[in-house]
């Protein structure tokens, strides 16, 4: 029902119109992103929000292997095992994705820079078999690619915006992570993370999604 104050206006100026027309005024937060890369923030920022602790977190607690039984299978047949126990990412000849939950010694660290690092023995060889990268420098995609059922390349408005997702993936992996402020070589490491492999032979760099120095 139209309140007595609109219907005055309406009469009001009935003789010099043909009509009175009102016009909602719209909430200052309800407008959608654009549809344009100017809105690519907003909608990643709402995304994450909504799948990163609800979805991709328990995918991966999930899907992770251990590091003995990713290399055996692995040993066996890259594509078998990324068939069994990995995903592949958007586009012919994109690498296989691995979900990983493991502990390590610390062989190597590197904490003062951008890229920080730990290379972590798992087998008990005494020599590094996989590099935690703890960023805030993160290589690849493979938070965002391990999930294609969550983050669906169709469902992007093209790769500069899947990208930008993957970027964000990292950022707030990092982000979550408690890195050590001394050097933890020598100690023991568990972790939960994931790796990308294009061949069998790949070096295994984790982004990992948790990480605790052991006693």
């Amino acid at each position: 029902m139209k309140s007595p104050l609109v219907t005055a206006l309406c009469l009001a100026v009935a003789l010099g119109t043909t009509g009175c027309k009102i016009v909602p005024k719209t909430a200052e937060n309800s407008a959608a992103p654009a549809a344009d890369a100017s809105g690519d923030a907003a909608r990643i920022t709402t995304l994450l929000a909504e799948s990163y602790e609800a979805k991709l977190l328990p995918l991966i607690a999930v899907q992770a292997q251990t590091a003995r039984t990713l290399r055996g299978q692995i040993a066996a047949g890259l594509d078998t095992a990324g068939a069994a126990y990995g995903a592949r990412g958007a586009g012919n000849g994109s690498p296989w994705n691995f979900a990983l939950k493991d502990q390590g010694k610390v062989i190597k660290a590197e904490l003062g820079t951008r890229a920080r690092i730990l290379d972590l023995d798992t087998d008990g060889d005494g020599a590094a078999d996989l590099t935690l990268q703890l960023g805030p420098v993160i290589k690849g995609n493979a938070l965002r690619d391990v999930a294609p059922k969550i983050y669906d390349f169709t469902a992007f408005r093209d790769q500069m915006e899947f990208g930008k997702l993957g970027r964000a993936l990292n950022d707030r992996a990092a982000a979550g992570l408690s890195v050590p402020t001394e050097d933890p070589t020598g100690k023991t490491v568990a972790f939960t993370g994931v790796f990308s492999l294009r061949t069998a032979s790949d070096k295994w760099l984790v982004t990992p999604i948790a990480l605790t120095v052991l006693p």
